[in-house]
């Protein structure tokens, strides 16, 4: 599982020309999922994201010093199952390490639940539909992280 995430003033997701999501000052995160990926690895992922301290203090004099939790901001989670593209052979890319339709549904949807827990105003894309993105990345802050590494010690 990964969450590619990324620091916002504003983000907002349409499909078929309509807005379903829409935040202002925020993270905007894109989730992709494997075959593989377990309730383990929602729990990692989301509460590494909403402890991460991305965003600044009051005062300025430190810019990655607050979490989402101890902010007023917000949330919009997006489905992508490109984040496991695999372009080592050929030119175009393969899915074939990103879960099946069925699978990462179920996940996308405990994943959701998850983040409503922790009160943070959460919106979202629509599962398996074409969806146009709209954001404006502060900094840029764009930060990957993966459930693969949630055994890592250093």
């Amino acid at each position: 599982m990964r969450f590619l995430i990324q620091k916002v003033s504003s983000a907002e997701v349409s499909v078929e020309k309509n807005i379903i999501g829409k935040i202002e000052d925020g993270l905007c995160v894109f989730v992709g999922y494997k075959n593989n990926d377990t309730i383990e690895d929602i729990n990692y992922l989301v509460n590494k994201l909403v402890n991460m301290r991305i965003f600044p203090n009051e005062n300025k004099t430190k810019y990655f010093d607050k979490s989402i939790l101890e902010t007023k901001y917000k949330i919009l989670l997006i489905s992508q199952f490109t984040l496991y593209a695999d372009n080592k052979k050929g030119r175009r890319p393969s899915f074939l390490l990103a879960a099946k339709s069925e699978i990462a549904k179920n996940l996308y949807k405990t994943t959701i639940e998850l983040m409503r827990s922790y009160n943070i105003p959460l919106e979202t894309g629509k599962f398996q539909a074409m969806m146009e993105i709209k954001l404006v990345n502060i900094g840029p802050t764009t930060i990957m992280i993966d459930s693969d590494d949630k055994n890592y010690t250093s």
